[in-house]
């Protein structure tokens, strides 16, 4: 495997889906002339984040998959020949809606579907009302830069969902994300949840020895009942060994862009060979909610 370029998409959603997805084509596309052959979107890039209410409405934006938004972000990894991680609203059957993600090759087939394991139930960020729990379990998904692995924002916080995901053979893992400040918060809480939250992705890149990299929303979403999020862009690309290779700002749209060489994996894993030193015979207990 070759060096390559990643791209990152920071964006904050248009108020129609249908202006959402020519945003983000036109970003792809300008991602891919800056030399990106591997691009990711953020969660849920084609819709505001609806999950900041529980409202029966919001069902109405979910589609199959595949189905249009991804039939619109394969003619654009076609287009500019790239491949893509694309997230979705998936509608998988009445009453069966998931937070999922295609990955797309440059040919425009899809290449691996991820559904989001861990659904976040929290004030602002009403997952469970919307979302089933993921079933396809963890995965990387072959591309012609090599394995890619793809996990979805509240994966990050789960140690887990990375080192499964990189026994599957990654090299790379993306975590599509929507993550901000609620302005109660911000002030006292704020700058501690956004390091916590670079600290904690970086530590998988570190753990598995793979590159990481957490591709965000930007932006102050209003949700009906007057509730925001701003949402901290931030988007980054670690190093195996936890280096920020590049990152975006907190509150503008950017394409963040970063060189990944595949062989430093193993360097990596030479040098620390945490894989090789796991005690697989003692983790029974990982298995149970909680050991007392």
């Amino acid at each position: 495997m070759q060096r390559f370029t990643v791209g990152l998409i920071q964006m904050a959603p248009e108020k129609t889906k249908d202006a959402s997805i020519a945003k983000a084509a036109d970003m792809v596309e300008r991602a891919a002339r800056a030399g990106a052959r591997l691009v990711c979107l953020p969660e849920l890039f084609a819709t505001a984040y609806f999950c900041q209410t529980e409202d029966h409405a919001h069902f109405g934006l979910a589609e199959s998959l595949p189905g249009p938004t991804t039939e619109a972000m394969a003619e654009v990894a076609r287009k500019a020949k790239v491949t893509l991680v694309a997230p979705i609203f998936e509608r998988r059957a009445p009453g069966v809606y998931h937070n999922s993600q295609a990955v797309i090759g440059p040919d425009g087939k899809i290449l691996g579907i991820y559904r989001k394991m861990h659904i976040p139930d929290d004030p602002g960020f009403y997952e469970k009302f919307y979302f089933t729990p993921g079933d396809l379990g963890f995965a990387s998904f072959d591309t012609p830069v090599g394995p890619v692995g793809t996990l979805i924002c509240w994966d990050q916080w789960f140690p887990e969902a990375a080192r499964l995901t990189a026994m599957t053979g990654a090299m790379i893992l993306f975590y599509p994300t929507a993550i901000g400040w609620q302005p109660a918060e911000k002030d006292e809480f704020g700058a501690e949840q956004r390091d916590a939250w670079m600290t904690i992705q970086r530590s998988h890149a570190i753990a598995n020895g793979l590159f990481v990299a957490a591709v965000n929303r930007v932006g102050t979403e209003t949700a009906s009942d007057g509730s925001e999020i701003e949402f901290w862009g931030s988007s980054f690309i670690a190093g195996p060994f936890g280096k920020i290779l590049a990152q975006a700002s907190t509150d503008k749209e950017e394409i963040v862009l970063a060189e990944v060489d595949p062989a430093e994996c193993e360097r990596t894993r030479q040098i620390w060979p945490f894989l090789r030193d796991r005690r697989i015979d003692a983790y029974e207990g990982m298995c149970r909610r909680f050991l007392k």
